[in-house]
């Protein structure tokens, strides 16, 4: 409720890259950086590290629920991914202000053989149901989004629900389940975006920070949810 994370250690080929972002919900302001270096932010083993111009972050990551993983057919090949609910644990320090930090989170793992030209839409998000569990989804189109055996994945209280297929609505402004009962709406407070050209990567994203309101299917209301909806469009 006071400040959202993000941080990544990417490599694509011979390409590193690092960014991390810090929204500070008491003034709104969003700080980001990203840096074709390794070192910048270093995750696994339980912890998140990030040490870099402005920012210094010490977060432990402790397991939090049940990991989704699926493999999927991709193109020509294949692709993984395993998302894991946390408790970050730590201090994060940005910009001067130092933050003891207690939060749920979400790691993100993935790796493959992408096709040349991917494309997706992702969702992932935190918070309390209206009768007290707590929730974490993971939501996409476009990579592990077949009806079955897909990546779609709703936590109560730790334990994953895997559901059917999805929409996102309008900019980035909300989700629609096939399961007609539930809709979940989206409220950006900032916008992580970035576009590169390298002729043989090119990438154009945007990520908004910011809260949800509504359902997820299960009959869960949200009392309060936390998270960041994702565009992407990549040539590798």
């Amino acid at each position: 409720s006071e400040v959202m994370l993000c941080a990544a250690s990417v490599r694509i080929g011979p390409v590193p890259q690092a960014f991390w972002a810090v929204l500070d919900r008491s003034d709104g302001r969003l700080r980001d950086r990203t840096a074709f270096t390794p070192g910048l932010v270093a995750v696994g083993d339980g912890r998140l590290a990030i040490r870099g111009r402005g920012i210094e972050a010490d977060i432990a990551l402790r397991p939090a629920g049940t990991p989704m993983e699926v493999t999927s057919p991709h193109g020509d090949s294949y692709i993984w991914t395993r998302k894991d609910p946390v408790r970050a644990v730590g201090t994060l320090t940005c910009e001067g202000r130092t933050w003891q930090v207690d939060a749920a989170g979400l790691i993100d793992a993935s790796a493959g053989y992408h096709a040349r030209h991917t494309a997706w839409e992702w969702s992932a998000g935190v918070g309390t149901a209206s009768d007290g569990r707590a929730v974490a989804w993971n939501l996409v189109t476009g990579v592990h989004d077949l009806e079955a055996a897909s990546e779609r994945t709703v936590w109560t209280d730790g334990e994953p629900h895997e559901v059917g297929p999805v929409r996102f609505l309008g900019d980035l402004d909300g989700v629609a389940f096939a399961e007609e009962e539930a809709a979940l709406g989206f409220r950006a407070e900032a916008e992580r975006a970035r576009r590169d050209d390298l002729k043989l990567f090119a990438s154009e994203y945007r990520q908004p920070f910011g809260t949800f309101s509504g359902s997820l299917p299960g009959g869960i209301t949200l009392a309060e949810g936390y998270g960041v909806m994702e565009r992407h469009d990549v040539r590798w």
